[in-house]
This record gives C-alpha cells, structure tokens and sequence, in this order.
C-alpha cells in the first residue's frame, strides 16, 4: 500500500469511527412548546366522546424543542396536563430523571394515580424525543433487547363460534395465552358465577391443549371467599395467571390472600407507581405485575419497576391502555430479561386513524423494531388540539442540595 492510499484508508476508517460518536452527541436543545391534543377514538378505538376510562386516556401530547425535535407521549388529562407542562418548559429535554422529580414532588403533595397519568405521558414523549435526537430506538437506550419479540395474551379475541373453538383459534393464531373473566351480569349471583366460571375455564383448558395457555381477570369482581374459592377449583387447570382478584384499596388484604392460594397471581392494573407495587413485589405476594405506561409516571417509573420485579423473580404483564403506550411497552419489555406477557386487543388489528406507525404486531406476538425513539408516528390533522403551554411556571419555592438535586420544599 503506498502513502497515499494508507492516508485515504486511514482517514476513511477515522470519519468511521467518528460516525457513531457524532450520531451519540445530544444537541443542544430547550423545551419550547407542548401541544396537547384529544384523540379521536379511545384505548379500544371506539369514538373518543368523553374518555370514559380517565386512566386509559388515549390523548395525545406533544414536546417540541428550539432545536427541531419534538417528542411524542400519550395519556392524562387536560389540567394535570397542564400543571405538569409549565414545569418543563424552557428546560433541557434530555434531564428526564430531573423533570420526573420536579413534576412529581413539585407541588409539594406526591403525585396521585390521576396525575401520574399526565406526567407519564410527557415522560414518555422525553424518551422519544432522546432516541430520535441519537437516531436509535428507546431499547438501545435501554441496553438493548433481550428477546426476540414480545409474547401477547388476547383480551376480547373475536368469537369463533363457541368459547372452545374460540380459545382454540386464539392460540392457533400465534397468541401465548387466551383470556377470559369471571362470568356475571348486573346482578351478580356469586355462587352461580363461581360455578359457571369454573365450568368455562375447564372448556377453555381442554381448547388450548397442552401447548397453549390461558388466564383470567376476576375484575375485582369477587369477595374474599369466592376469590379463594375459584382459585382452589382452577388450580389444576393450570391457568398462566388469575389477575386482580379482590379490591385493590387495601393492598396488604393479599397477605392472607395469598396463604389460601397456589395459583400464579398478577395484580397492579388499578395501582400506580413503585410505593404502589413495592409491597406486592418485595414480599412476593404476586407472580406478576400488571402496571403499565403512562399509569405508573412513564417510562422513568416503569424501568425502575421492572428493575425490582427482576431482583424478586417477579414477571411483567402490563395491560394495555393506548397504541402509543404500547409502542413504548415493546422497547421496555424487550430490554427487560425476566418474563413477559403483554395484552393485546383482539386479533391486533384496530385501527388508528391518526397513526401513521405505532406498534409492529403480526402472529399474536409484538415486534421490536430500529424507527428512533418510540417509533411512533402522529398526524395531528386527525386530532383536536386542547391545550397549548409556552410559558414556564413554577409551582411552589423549589430547593436544591449543594450538588444541584432536587429536595423537598
């Protein structure tokens, strides 16, 4: 090789190593804006006419920067979406852990469930707005991916003639598990519904055969008795998981719960943040955890629950509550190494005028892919703008250590 062709190799494999660390620079950038916008449909794409599930909101939230970047979430409602928003704007977007910590301690009382809501939904769009600014996906951020794609469980998988057959189909279709609920009208007799609901998770074992699964929501629907009750006649059915299966006001209630009980338990889909699950997971009173995003404060909150569910041998199954919710749940299920199990509705295929791309679901399992950030997509024409902040404002007098961490006021 002569001189000149080892030079032009030389700063060839130079320009190449420089790529990827230009790629990894983060601009500089400030939060200028955030739109916040009603969805047209609701968490199952029926007409969004007044968001009748408020913590499966479907709204759409939008935070832009001076440098051209805009991050997109999904959740909350219009004032809590507000009181958190004034809190970021003029900020750096790339300080995600700081702005959870501000608009969750900021107004001095914790954050409650309905403000998590709103606050995980302007969390999630920080992380997209991150990922695109590096040009990678949010599981790279995340440590990479663990799995291949994301194994579903059904909820509502359309009737394929009688329960057997459709349970049958279901996991013919690529579905790890089938999902059914504890049967009931209006009125509800509890021993007729034990009784029935017994009755049909026996045919529902027999369809899916021994390579197949199934599992069951009691919907908090049962007292203590029946729960045990249902759960002791299911037993050798072998279900995935029987999930929620009392009130959920009064978490400690499973510590006796779960001495009557062998069936694997998931509870959390009523629950909020870590103190919400740290109880259930640090005494192992549930197999899996069912909270989920935006519900829990966003992606922040749920990365450090999956942390401590995997320190306890806990599995994940978070539930569904929104397309771009479950667009960011793929990335963070699939750097997450212990199990999973995501609902899905259906057969995957709703549909979601204003997504352009969301989630990639084919064969009853959800796929991870390469789009930066969250991968997701909006067109803002097929939505309502409802709210816009681009003035900052602080909640109460904020104090900070000698190191510049945030403190209580």
């Amino acid at each position: 090789m002569n001189r000149r062709n080892f030079l032009q190799t030389a700063l060839a494999g130079a320009a190449f190593a420089r790529g990827p660390l230009a790629q990894a620079a983060l601009p500089k950038a400030r939060i200028t804006r955030i739109r916040y916008y009603k969805s047209p449909t609701d968490a199952a794409s029926r007409p969004n006419t007044h968001q009748p599930l408020f913590n499966q909101s479907t709204n759409v939230v939008m935070v832009e920067t001076d440098a051209g970047l805009v991050g997109i979430g999904e959740g909350g409602a219009h004032d809590t979406m507000e009181q958190c928003a004034g809190m970021l704007i003029g900020q750096n977007p790339f300080r995600i852990e700081h702005h959870w910590q501000t608009m969750y301690r900021g107004y001095f009382y914790p954050a409650g469930r309905e403000k998590l809501h709103a606050l995980g939904a302007l969390d999630m769009a920080l992380w997209d707005l991150k990922g695109k600014a590096l040009g990678v996906p949010l599981h790279d951020l995340l440590g990479g991916l663990t799995r291949d794609h994301v194994e579903c469980y059904a909820t509502g998988f359309p009737r394929q003639g009688d329960l057997k057959e459709t349970a049958r189909a279901c996991v013919e279709f690529g579905y790890r598990a089938f999902r059914t609920g504890v049967t009931g009208g209006r009125i509800f007799d509890r021993f007729e519904e034990v009784r029935r609901t017994y009755e049909q998770c026996r045919e529902i074992r027999e369809a899916v055969g021994k390579d197949g699964a199934w599992c069951i929501d009691y919907h908090t629907r049962l007292d203590m008795a029946d729960a045990v009750a249902l759960s002791n006649l299911i037993e050798p059915l072998r279900p995935y998981f029987v999930e929620d299966l009392v009130r959920s006001e009064n978490p400690g209630v499973y510590r006796t719960l779960r001495q009557q009980v062998k069936v694997p338990i998931s509870v959390g889909e009523q629950f909020g943040d870590r103190w919400d699950v740290n109880e259930f997971v640090e005494q192992r009173l549930t197999d899996y955890v069912r909270v989920t995003v935006p519900n829990v404060g966003g992606i922040t909150e749920y990365i450090k629950i999956a942390n401590m569910c995997e320190t306890h041998y806990v599995g994940l199954t978070p539930h569904f509550t929104g397309p771009i919710s479950e667009a960011a749940l793929v990335h963070v299920c699939g750097a997450f190494s212990g199990p999973v199990l995501m609902e899905m509705l259906g057969k995957g295929d709703l549909k979601w005028p204003y997504l352009k791309q969301a989630y990639d679901f084919k064969a009853g399992k959800l796929w991870p892919n390469q789009r930066p950030g969250l991968g997701v997509e909006v067109d803002t024409r097929q939505l309502q703008m409802i709210l816009e902040v681009t003035e900052p404002y602080a909640p109460i007098q904020t104090l900070r250590r000698p190191d510049g961490s945030y403190t209580n006021w």
